[in-house]
């Protein structure tokens, strides 16, 4: 075998960088025992030093991890092992000695932070749970769980009855000691099985979610094991009472969490994204969360770790968490908390223990009857779950990984003295051998799985909504009054944000006979919310999320204009407006609604109601009309107008028109048809995705307008719904056919003004520059 000049040059520098890495870590070895030994007596010195070798190589063999397709979580271990006794305490111990004293004062400083990593970590694992998924393939998952939790905890527990006593902390303990090595041998690590599935393309196909919802199941169930089992732990024997009081308390804390709990902090970290402008307000409120969870667990005797969980399960669903404070939470746990917990993990095994035949046979036999227990209760449980046999075969490659999980498992077990540092050793090493494992064996298992016509067309829908404008959406703000445009754009906002569950804030300024109704205390309902309201709750699937409809007043001395400004701060994907006038004296848009759309920056669309919804907005019919051109702005109206009608249960009607200027040639004309064609069929590609029937027609012979309106009148159609794009200029203008329907059309309107892309959610100081910017692109 030959190399070229460019191998040579490549290879030399990979070894170069290499050697520079080398020496980098040498150098920090030798200043970190001169430092430590300089500073002896200054403990902070000491903590500086360790949380810093645990970062720079922790980091360094993650990523060396994650190049050889493992997880990174991995490498954080190895550096705790290399760090520790087992490499570094036995090559140089007076550098270990020096850099990791064994003084109590000096460790609990690091296991402080290793302690609140912990919480960390659980409340991270919490937002990465997807409870939908549960719900979604709940039978198979839950069977699959049971199987894969009753099988290897009754391993786990029979080994530990069997286990010799010189590797138990305390003999007259056994019980406990068996009960917390089932459960550890029981739970699967949620993190190590979504990154294969994920990274195998697999998180949508119906295995996928099976896999990902049986090891949520997996967690949540052992998590409840061990924090029960932990307070038995704390009393020393199996107090009946002590039981039944965390058994007890467990459930009542999980039943308050899951109803009031929920609307709790969906509340508490939408009113600090409100309120407050500072970066780090809502992670403060999220750490304030999870403290107090983690609190109350272990004021009812159970372990913290569970409430940080269940945190982390309701900040993860929240409606408001935006996206770059979700980043920014989760950097922080990668960057800090896992490489010192996951390194203080690994300092803390003596794999030097493993020398001997013994321990080294009952480590293997452990890893051993993990593998079998979890593989066989797995496949036995996904079998009579539903699934075939190769979905079975995947669904036990899948569940057999422990990582991370276990080796927060063990520590725990550990720092309570459930666990003697022998068998902490031995789990620490098939938490690594199992999870080295699982990806190749999962990737074969997966590799031999079919592709079902079902999971295909849930996969196309599921591909467009992730590229989709309505799918993306997650707050509306609704700036209404009482007139019939208010009464109709408040329902049909709850009809797009009940189908999905989003967060609605209506920004109310009431006018007319209702408003005074009111004010004179008669106790009339107001028109706006109780159309949002009713629309909403019709619209929203019977097993999905309810849409949370807010209500905000401006104050008598603010224009409508400066009340939709100061409520714009607090970041909204779309606004959807419905005032009285919306049409100029003279054409156009009404300058409050000009005003209304200029401090605006996000998507908008404008409500205008005729005919029937004139004198009825509420109870009037929906059928709507949306033309199409085959532009991007088109597109993302026509979603609208499909997101409409299949929650109104109404039919839908797509017009694409040629201006007649295309007839004056043969060859444009059979151009523009063809393009008209394709439009339409990219429209119902859209409308198979939604599972809604629609029907279409073709107009070449008259103008934009006068085909929009005629197509209206022929086909009955009480809602225009049209893509548009916003023009410069501080008049609210839409174009040509925009400002021609307005003016001229009987049927009721709603224009459409996405932007150029969906906008995520974002925190209440970077809302109005971000949409500031993108309103000037626009």
């Amino acid at each position: 075998m030959t190399f070229s000049a460019f191998d040579r040059r490549w290879a030399a520098r990979r070894g170069a960088s290499i050697l520079c890495i080398a020496l980098i870590a040498a150098t920090c070895l030798v200043s970190a025992a001169g430092a430590a030994e300089a500073h002896a007596k200054g403990s902070e010195a000491i903590l500086l030093t360790q949380i810093l070798l645990l970062i720079f190589f922790g980091g360094l063999l993650g990523e060396l991890m994650l190049r050889i397709g493992q997880p990174a979580v991995m490498g954080q271990l190895l550096a705790g092992l290399i760090l520790g006794p087992s490499v570094l305490g036995m090559l140089w111990p007076h550098a270990h000695h020096l850099i990791f004293p064994g003084t109590p004062e000096q460790r609990s400083m690091i296991e402080g932070v290793a302690q609140f990593g912990i919480l960390m970590l659980l409340l991270l694992a919490g937002m990465e749970t997807e409870l939908a998924l549960v719900r979604n393939v709940r039978h198979a998952a839950v069977s699959a769980s049971l199987g894969g939790i009753a099988v290897p905890f009754a391993c786990g527990f029979a080994l530990g009855q069997f286990l010799p006593d010189a590797l138990l902390p305390d003999p007259g303990q056994r019980l406990i000691t068996s009960l917390f090595l089932g459960t550890a041998l029981s739970i699967s690590s949620v993190k190590i099985v979504a990154t294969v599935v994920r990274e195998m393309g697999f998180v949508r196909r119906n295995v996928g979610q099976v896999i990902l919802a049986s090891a949520i199941v997996d967690d949540t169930i052992g998590w409840i094991i061990i924090a029960i089992t932990l307070s038995l732990a704390a009393h020393g024997t199996l107090d009946w009472l002590s039981l039944a009081q965390g058994v007890l308390g467990t459930l009542a804390f999980l039943t308050l969490a899951f109803t009031f709990g929920r609307r709790a902090v969906f509340k508490m970290i939408q009113w600090t994204n409100d309120h407050f402008r500072g970066e780090a307000a809502v992670i403060a409120v999220i750490l304030f969360i999870m403290g107090s969870f983690a609190l109350i667990t272990h004021a009812i005797g159970v372990h913290t770790v569970l409430g940080a969980f269940v945190a982390g399960i309701l900040v993860g669903e929240s409606p408001i968490l935006t996206r770059q404070i979700d980043e920014q939470l989760r950097g922080l746990v990668a960057g800090l908390f896992m490489p010192v917990f996951f390194g203080l993990a690994g300092l803390s095994a003596d794999l030097t223990v493993l020398k001997t035949g013994e321990l080294a046979m009952l480590a293997a036999a452990l890893v051993l009857i993990a593998t079998i227990g979890k593989t066989g209760g797995a496949f036995v449980g996904g079998y009579f779950g539903g699934l075939t046999r190769k979905e079975s075969v995947a669904l036990a490659a899948g569940m057999n990984a422990r990582g991370s999980t276990e080796v927060i498992v063990a520590s725990i077990g550990l720092s309570m003295g459930v666990l003697s540092q022998s068998l902490f050793t031995m789990i620490v090493a098939m938490a690594v051998i199992t999870t080295l494992a699982m990806p190749p064996t999962l990737r074969w298992a997966l590799q031999r799985l079919p592709l079902r016509k079902e999971e295909q067309r849930r996969l196309d829908r599921e591909a467009f909504e992730e590229q989709g404008f309505i799918s993306n959406l997650e707050r509306i703000l609704v700036a209404a009054d009482d007139s019939p445009n208010g009464v109709l754009a408040a329902r049909i906002a709850g009809l797009i944000a009940g189908s999905r569950g989003l967060l609605v804030t209506v920004l109310k300024v009431a006018a007319g006979k209702a408003a005074a109704a009111r004010e004179a205390g008669e106790g009339e309902e107001d028109p706006v919310v109780e159309a949002l309201s009713q629309s909403a709750d019709s619209a929203a699937p019977k097993d999905g999320p309810r849409a949370d409809v807010d209500v905000v007043q401006p104050k008598a001395d603010t224009s409508f204009a400066e009340a939709v400004e100061d409520e714009a701060r607090k970041g909204y994907d779309m606004m959807i407006v419905g005032v009285d006038p919306a049409m100029a004296p003279k054409g156009g848009f009404h300058p409050v609604v000009s005003e209304i759309a200029r401090v605006f920056p996000g998507s908008l669309a404008v409500v205008a109601a005729r005919g029937p919804h004139h004198r009825d907005p509420q109870g009037a019919t929906i059928d709507v009309l949306v033309p199409v051109t085959g532009t991007e702005i088109s597109r993302r109206g026509a979603e609208v107008a499909l997101a409409i009608a299949k929650t109104a249960g109404s039919p839908l009607m797509v017009l694409s028109v040629l201006p007649p200027s295309a007839g004056i040639e043969r060859e444009r004309l059979a151009t523009a048809r063809r393009d008209a064609a394709e439009a339409v069929k990219e429209i119902k590609a859209i409308a198979d995705a939604y599972e809604l029937p629609i029907k279409s027609a073709i107009r070449t012979d008259i103008s934009a307008a006068d085909a929009i309106l005629r197509q209206a009148r022929r086909g009955r159609h009480d809602l225009i719904v049209l893509g548009v794009s916003r023009r410069p200029g501080k008049a609210l203008s839409f174009g040509e056919l925009a400002t021609a329907l307005l003016e001229s059309s009987d049927r009721s309107l709603m224009f459409v003004a996405p932007l150029p892309a969906p906008t995520a959610r974002r925190s209440a100081e970077g809302a109005g520059a971000a949409g500031s910017e993108r309103a000037g692109e626009a």
